[in-house]
């Protein structure tokens, strides 16, 4: 099982730990990435307000490169607002006559043209529906019984486009933390929007949405995300927006497979999140491996209507 890699500029340096942990749980699971090569920039959410066709051409050029370089293989994009961009030129450009040429004739100054035949995959999406629950159960080595996790899908994996999962109930990262031995949260917040670049043109919206969801993982262990800007927003501003004094660590879904699958603590870079001490590395240690009874393991949730 192959992939094009689009790890995105937030795995680079902010979010490091994800693109670690992503590679780790990868190779693991037995599929090969290949990383795109030159790849740049896909725009993220400051290219729309400056430049409609940059918005697309950008990410564009990205499926340009995977589609002469890594014919036939999907783009697999762990972070939300990659997998975002790249999947909107499929929706948005590819069908649209003029749009589909104003962004070609961008691409062909630097030798490149978009046909619109890569498929846009999100890391939830391959490692449900591709890799499957059943290969992810059988590659547990130390499960997370007796760690109760909030699943954070946050927006942009389930809005605008329906692709893999439902909007409005969730259950993908859910699933896969049931595989793992975890206790999922059960909460009404794992889709709702975290603030975003809010934080920093009107931080005082996006601390109440930081407060909101915080104050909904109630006695969770973690929280588990797949979006860097959601991880930073509920870990790095967790103290000043809550008034109730929630604090939870924020981990990226991976650093948890990783650590379910055997991989030591450095492999998944569980030093790099931003707010977690020592102790608090050793809670989530001691929670994991307590073994507390949680079910055969089998369980799944229903996708809601």
């Amino acid at each position: 099982m192959k992939y094009a890699y689009y790890p995105g500029c937030s795995l680079q340096e902010s979010a490091h730990e994800f693109d670690v942990s992503v590679r780790a749980v990868m190779a693991g699971l037995g599929v090969e990435l290949i990383e795109i090569p030159d790849w740049t920039c896909c725009g993220a959410s400051a290219a729309e307000p400056v430049s409609e066709l940059m918005n697309y051409a950008l990410p564009a050029r990205n499926l340009a490169l995977a589609e002469s370089s890594l014919a036939g293989l999907d783009v697999l994009a762990p972070c939300s607002a990659c997998y975002l961009n790249l999947l909107k030129v499929n929706r948005e450009v590819v069908g649209n006559k003029t749009l589909h040429g104003r962004v070609n004739e961008a691409l062909g100054a630097s030798g490149l043209s978009y046909r619109g035949t890569v498929g846009v995959r999100h890391i939830l999406d391959v490692l449900v529906n591709d890799i499957g629950l059943d290969a992810i159960r059988e590659r547990v080595v130390n499960d997370l019984r007796g760690m109760r996790v909030a699943a954070y899908y946050g927006c942009q994996i389930l809005r605008p486009y329906e692709v893999f999962d439902n909007p409005r109930h969730p259950v993908t990262m859910d699933n896969i933390l049931l595989a793992l031995g975890a206790k999922p949260h059960l909460w009404e917040m794992g889709n709702r929007c975290c603030g975003a670049s809010l934080m920093v043109t009107h931080p005082e919206v996006a601390m109440h949405s930081v407060d909101s969801i915080l104050g909904a993982a109630g006695d969770a262990d973690a929280v588990a995300t797949v979006c860097p800007l959601c991880q930073m927003n509920l870990e790095a501003y967790q103290h000043g927006a809550s008034s109730g004094g929630h604090h939870v660590p924020i981990l990226y879904l991976t650093q948890l497979l990783g650590l379910a699958f055997g991989l030591e603590e450095p492999a998944v870079l569980l030093d790099k999140n931003m707010s977690m001490s020592g102790s608090e590395r050793a809670g989530i240690r001691s929670r994991a491996w307590r073994h507390e009874p949680s079910g055969d393991g089998e369980e799944t949730l229903a996708q809601g209507a």
